[in-house]
């Protein structure tokens, strides 16, 4: 038993940020398309937050374009670059699934009045990143010789 939480918490990140239903949140998540890897900002209300150690995840509702998305994270997870706390909500339940049939300004919370946020931005520590994002070079490649003559004619 005690092999698996030392696994456990080898793989556990030391800053998370205090994730309470009914707070919004920016998460910055790594996408990885072909060879190319990019940052994607999803912002929105955390909705469900489920699960402890290795294995807990976070819900986060946005409306986009008149369609409600939402998206589970792992907090632990590698892809997570880094999680932001844009506001402080007031939530007096454990999950906010009634915010999926509200629409407009009801689909939000109220913020906590005197709220402070004083760490805006978790980030990763370097120890705990195994290798650096490599860029990647884009080389012009040049067409053939006969498809180039037969345009010409």
């Amino acid at each position: 038993m005690d092999i698996i939480k030392s696994i456990e918490h080898e793989q556990l990140k030391n800053k998370i940020p205090e994730l309470k239903v009914g707070n919004t949140v920016k998460v910055h998540v790594r996408i990885k398309e072909g060879n190319k890897e990019r940052i994607q900002v999803f912002e929105g209300i955390i909705i469900k937050v489920q699960g402890g150690g290795v294995n807990q995840t976070f819900t986060v509702r946005k409306t986009s374009y008149g369609v409600g998305v939402e998206k589970t994270f792992l907090v632990h997870s590698p892809l997570v670059e880094k999680v932001e706390l844009v506001r402080v909500g007031k939530a007096r339940r454990a999950r906010l699934f009634y915010l999926r049939d509200r629409v407009g300004k009801a689909a939000k919370t109220k913020e906590m009045v005197g709220a402070r946020i004083e760490n805006r931005e978790i980030t990763i520590k370097e120890d705990l990143v195994e290798e650096p994002v490599a860029e990647v070079k884009e080389e012009a490649v040049e067409a053939p010789a006969e498809t180039v003559e037969n345009k010409a004619e």
